[in-house]
């Protein structure tokens, strides 16, 4: 992996090396761009490919076979996500791929291009509708003078917004000194997801009038609302979506929409209506999509004929301009520019594949990026950079697929990974909590040992809010420095230090659904906890600063169930520091709690599964009050493949087993890795340790 933050490195570095060597598309770059010499000019720094291997980080044999591959294969694909994205140079990082693109060539062709693989599933419409402070709707440029009168005379407006408006970060500082009075935050969860985190509270509870729409009733955000809307979810929704390749497609509404719950356009319409504007009588999605379409076309040259080159663009539904209700609802998938209705299906399935940009002259440009370090760079305060991310079966800040029991089987906790050798530097062990600090914030976490992690650097989710956890937020510790042009925040590089999170005893609790709110508070008093969806039951994992004797001589103040119904097991060994609590009622089980050393807790899956039984045989009684399982053949482990319900143990034993050396011979004894995909990463690392301890 290439050093975080060296990708303008990395690519002004191919851009020099395809230049010196030959590579270049001159008869392309004469004809349909400008502005070669200026990039080439700002990346003479990276003319040394052995100097580009030491900013990046990659060794010279790999640069040098990158370089050469780049180079000689006629078609290139390069897929770019937020590691390039979310930086304070993501823009210029983009920048710097597509030139190279440029400068060889290699776009516009089938199986040649830059692309951003963004990581949102409507992330393209909502760029069509304006969805971002510094565009107009319908692809258009708010700083663009032309683009405000063509916008302004199509919906005879009596004025225009003619500069860019804050983007996230700055709103929220905007907010917080009371530059901004009213704000109203829709299917977003700022407290948890943006960089500064606990800058974001501080704006929202300092600020006169918080709206917020979402599906989901308690989230860290919604904690601040003076107003909550109930707005649709996606199953409940009616409208368009468009992919990364441009293609809208009708979504239909498959869920009736709770009695409340509203669509977000008709609560912004009635709002709009209530202060006076006028152009928001819309009865249906039809209508709003009619008037997006007619805006896209409206002073839009054809694609071929191009009479007014000044107004040109791609974004163009002339073809669908004049649907019926019918027609909308039966649309098919289709992909833009429409010109004409009945156009080929792969009319446009290219663009600039005749080398014609979206510029006023027809050309692309290249833009000149300079390789410029992150902002923060680590010191002896804080030596480590922290990279944070997503992992593979959450979304966003849980605030849904937190609630799921499958999901939650994989990687059950907020975590931090990090490499062995730091882990021994700052004297760290696997499982255990740390606390990471920042100059902005801090978090605690469990330690996750990684040989994948580059010594020097930690990775951490974005997903764990304070729904979920007591202490996880990783947006408290994020710098909150942006790109000046995207707005996009640091989200992967921030020094940090780590340290050990001292505690007097760890535990693990279940309490069964429908009693979650008689521990709550109890639980939530700790002073760390996490909260995990069972089947069955809610588990919580469990730490605290209060002593052994303390915590066992007053175990009704953590587990109140106080009312006779319930029936009370209990074991304990002071000397080794084991507790062991159940509680039942009529023989079903409603919660335990085991604190002893983290070698001797139970199986987890193992205790999750006896929430499922009606009625507890006096075995499972004692095997549940003494920690272990009568049998432990059957434990699956963590959930690995999400598809096909296989968990991580089931695969290792496969693997030894048939002496297993790929994962397609996984996925054909265990089916695990045959669906999505998405598990394979991690069973090719499986069979990897496997055949390490085989040669051990």
């Amino acid at each position: 992996p290439i050093l975080i933050g060296q990708d303008v490195s990395l690519f002004n570095g191919l851009l020099q090396y395809l230049h010196q060597q030959g590579y270049a598309d001159s008869a392309f770059v004469e004809a349909h761009t400008q502005g070669l010499d200026t990039a080439l000019k700002s990346s003479q720094a990276e003319t040394d490919i052995q100097d580009v291997a030491v900013k990046t980080g990659i060794s010279l044999e790999k640069l040098q076979l990158f370089f050469e591959k780049f180079a000689q294969t006629e078609k290139v694909m390069t897929l770019f996500s937020m590691g390039v994205n979310q930086s304070s140079r993501g823009v210029d990082k983009a920048n710097s791929i597509i030139n190279c693109h440029l400068l060889t060539g290699k776009i516009g062709k089938l199986g040649a291009a830059p692309f951003s693989m963004t990581g949102q599933p409507n992330a393209m419409g909502g760029r069509e509708v304006g969805g971002l402070a510094n565009m107009l709707a319908a692809h258009m440029d708010l700083d663009n003078q032309q683009h405000q009168q063509l916008v302004q005379s199509f919906w005879n407006s009596p004025s225009i917004a003619k500069h860019v408006g804050l983007k996230a970060v700055d709103l929220f500082e905007a907010v917080e000194s009371g530059r901004i009075k009213a704000i109203w935050i829709m299917a977003t969860n700022p407290v948890v997801s943006l960089p500064n985190a606990d800058q974001v509270k501080r704006a929202l509870n300092s600020c006169e009038f918080v709206v917020v729409s979402d599906i989901c009733k308690d989230t860290d955000t919604t904690q601040f609302a003076d107003v909550l809307l109930p707005a649709l979810g996606w199953g409940e929704k009616d409208g368009t979506v468009t992919n990364s390749e441009r293609r809208i497609s009708r979504q239909r509404a498959f869920l009736d929409p709770p009695e409340q719950a509203k669509a977000d356009w008709w609560a912004v319409a009635q709002v709009a209506k209530k202060l006076g504007f006028t152009g928001f009588d819309f009865a249906n999605s039809h209508e709003i999509f009619k008037e997006h379409a007619l805006l896209s076309a409206y002073q839009n040259a054809e694609i071929n004929a191009r009479s007014n080159a000044q107004s040109f663009r791609y974004f163009n539904l002339q073809g669908l301009t004049d649907l019926s209700l019918d027609e909308y609802d039966q649309l098919a998938p289709i992909q833009w520019p429409v010109i004409m209705r009945n156009q080929a299906e792969h009319a446009f399935a290219q663009l600039f594949s005749q080398g014609q940009f979206s510029h006023a002259d027809g050309k692309a440009k290249f833009i000149a990026t300079m390789a410029i370090d992150p902002v923060h760079q680590s010191n002896t305060e804080y030596p480590l950079i922290l990279n944070t991310g997503r992992i593979r079966d959450q979304w966003h800040t849980m605030t849904r697929t937190g609630l799921s029991a499958n999901l939650s089987t994989h990687k059950a906790e907020p975590f931090c990974e990090i490499h062995p050798n730091d882990a021994l530097k700052y004297g760290l062990k696997e499982g255990e909590l740390v606390e990471i600090k920042s100059a902005w914030g801090n978090c605690v976490l469990r330690t996750v040992l990684s040989d994948n992690i580059r010594r020097g650097q930690i990775f951490a989710p974005i997903h764990w809010n304070d729904q979920f956890a007591s202490d996880a937020r990783i947006g408290k510790v994020v710098n909150p420095v942006v790109d000046a042009i995207s707005g996009e925040p640091e989200f992967k590089h921030t020094p940090v230090l780590i340290q050990p999170f001292y505690t007097q005893w760890q535990g693990v609790f279940y309490v069964r659904e429908g009693y979650e709110h008689i521990v709550k508070n109890s639980i939530e008093n700790t002073v760390w906890w996490t909260k995990i969806q069972t089947a069955k039951a809610v588990r919580y994992e469990l730490a605290d600063r209060r002593r052994f004797t303390q915590t066992t001589q007053h175990l009704k103040q953590l587990l109140p169930f106080e009312d006779e119904s319930f029936e009370w097991l209990n074991l304990e060994d002071q000397t080794a520091h084991i507790s062991h609590s159940v509680v039942l009622k009529e023989g079903r089980l409603i919660a335990s709690l085991y604190i002893a050393p983290k070698a001797l807790l139970p199986d987890r899956d193992w205790v999750a599964s006896l929430f499922k039984r009606d009625r507890l045989s006096a075995m499972h009684r004692k095997a549940l009050l003494a920690g272990q399982a009568m049998s432990m053949g059957n434990s699956e482990g963590p959930l690995v493949c999400s598809c096909f319900k296989v968990g991580k143990n089931r695969i290792i034993q496969t693997i030894k087993e048939n002496n297993i050396n790929h994962e397609k011979q996984v996925t054909a004894c265990l089916k695990a890795g045959g669906n999505c995909g998405s598990c394979l990463p991690e069973i090719r690392g499986l069979i990897k340790a496997c055949q390490a301890e085989l040669t051990q």
